[in-house]
């Protein structure tokens, strides 16, 4: 799908508004799109096809491409797997292409990223004004991702309380997924780091002061999202390991307790026994036999009962 947007200016406001032509200052949003749409796409920013490929491609990694009159930005960007458990989450590329009169985003899956800006969630930005453009969606790119590592932290403090008394391995395997998530994030937001540095050496596009400190507010939102995920992943790792040992001790108490009921009701399964023999046996022909029995049984019981509640085992 392509899609051409582009920001008007009416009276001390401005909007967005969807284009059915190319104009300059447009944004240009190719998602998932044919080989028409890519050959389009590849002819409206003059630059190879083989560009806009690569940023379909799901194992592409971040970088930052230069050449005069064009540049192209690869960043890896956080989507919720869909059909998995709250807080399960993956990264793929994003393309950016920025020459002198048009910026284009491209990419394999539809974006919250790109559907916030559209939506008008995204405030004070024009599409005309491309470096500025960019940098905002950079900031509200390392936004999402502490949005979601704050998801995550709720998401694993949730399983935190199931599994105190949990004999299961489900939570656990909650736990395996959110830290695969992690490692993910982790990952991306180190590529992205590095291509957010090599924006502000090399400077490939014109930026002005206030551009620069934008970029620099990306990058401390970065590498505090870097942080958070490192921090969130060590916690997940401890705590999986402290809980496995719950898990197991808490089915060592379980399997504890249905022993000593074992034990309790062996007494009078082994007097019945013996009774139910067809031999002669003290009090056989006694009509109170069995009610001394039983009774006999039940204080023999309740005193091993008492003994293993006071040992702890019951």
């Amino acid at each position: 799908m392509l899609q051409i947007f582009k920001t008007r200016q009416n009276g001390g406001g401005a909007f967005i508004e969807e284009l059915d032509t190319v104009e300059p200052g447009a944004w240009i949003i190719c998602t998932a799109p044919d080989e028409a749409e890519i050959a389009r796409a590849a002819g409206i920013m003059e630059m190879p096809a083989e560009d806009i490929r690569a940023a379909l491609d799901e194992e592409e990694r971040p970088r930052l491409e230069s050449e005069e009159g064009r540049t192209l930005i690869l960043i890896d960007v956080p989507i919720p797997i869909q059909g998995e458990p709250p807080g399960t989450y993956t990264t793929v590329p994003l393309g950016i292409a920025i020459n002198d009169d048009y910026i284009l985003t491209i990419c394999l899956r539809d974006l919250t990223l790109t559907s916030d800006f559209v939506a008008g969630r995204v405030k004070t930005f024009f599409t005309f004004k491309k470096t500025r453009f960019l940098f905002q969606i950079l900031y509200r790119n390392a936004s999402l991702y502490l949005s979601y590592l704050r998801q995550i932290d709720r998401r694993s403090d949730e399983i935190e309380r199931a599994l105190h008394k949990s004999t299961r391995n489900e939570e656990l395997i909650q736990l395996l997924q959110l830290e695969k998530s992690l490692v993910f994030f982790s990952t991306s937001l180190k590529s992205n780091e590095m291509v957010l540095e090599k924006i502000l050496r090399f400077k490939p596009l014109r930026m002005f002061p206030e551009d620069e400190d934008l970029l620099e507010d990306v990058i401390i939102e970065n590498r505090q999202a870097i942080d958070m995920a490192n921090i969130y992943s060590n916690i997940l790792t401890g705590m999986m390991d402290a809980f496995a040992s719950i898990i197991s001790n808490n089915l060592n108490m379980v399997m504890k307790f249905l022993a000593s009921i074992t034990i309790v009701l062996a007494i009078p399964t082994m007097v019945a026994s013996f009774y139910g023999m067809n031999v002669s046996v003290p009090m056989g022909g006694d009509p109170l036999a069995f009610v001394m029995i039983v009774g006999i049984s039940f204080v023999i019981s309740t005193g091993i009962a008492l003994l293993l509640r006071k040992k702890g085992m019951l």
